[in-house]
């Protein structure tokens, strides 16, 4: 028998709780957007879900801004992967913003690859303090 072509759909993206990646659950959404107020330890991502992907490898990337390391030397975009686990299987990529705060305005584009294929890409806005509300006052996208 033939083996499933896996379906990947985007569950959420924008704003979310803390993320702990040693917990089991994956992060709460507080709010659906991709305009992301210039908050330290902000976290914004996206979830999808993959069904029939058991064993695939996923590929992701964070692009961001000219981030700098602690040696203040531009960092290049985070590059990981991880592999299915489950037949139902729900995957988060994101971030949270760090120090120093000014250096994170600017676009991330997050992407994400099912054996080699893309399947999720979005772009984020982190916005300095003066161009964005609370994230409670921002318009749901």
């Amino acid at each position: 028998m033939a083996r499933k072509r896996p379906k990947v759909s985007v569950v959420s993206y924008g704003l979310y709780e803390r993320f702990d990646a040693t917990a089991r659950e994956l992060p709460k959404l507080d709010r659906f957007s991709t305009a992301v107020p210039l908050r330290l330890g902000q976290e914004f991502g996206y979830v999808l879900n993959i069904k029939h992907g058991r064993g695939l490898k996923i590929d992701f990337e964070i692009a961001h801004p000219r981030v700098p390391d602690r040696a203040g030397v531009v960092m290049t975009p985070f590059r990981g992967d991880q592999f299915v686990r489950t037949s139902d299987f729900d995957f988060f990529l994101g971030d949270a913003l760090w120090e120093p705060l000014d250096a994170m305005v600017g676009e991330w584009t997050l992407t994400t690859r099912l054996d080699g294929r893309e399947v999720a890409r979005r772009t984020f806005e982190v916005l300095d303090g003066s161009e964005v509300p609370d994230a409670e006052d921002l318009p749901v996208q």
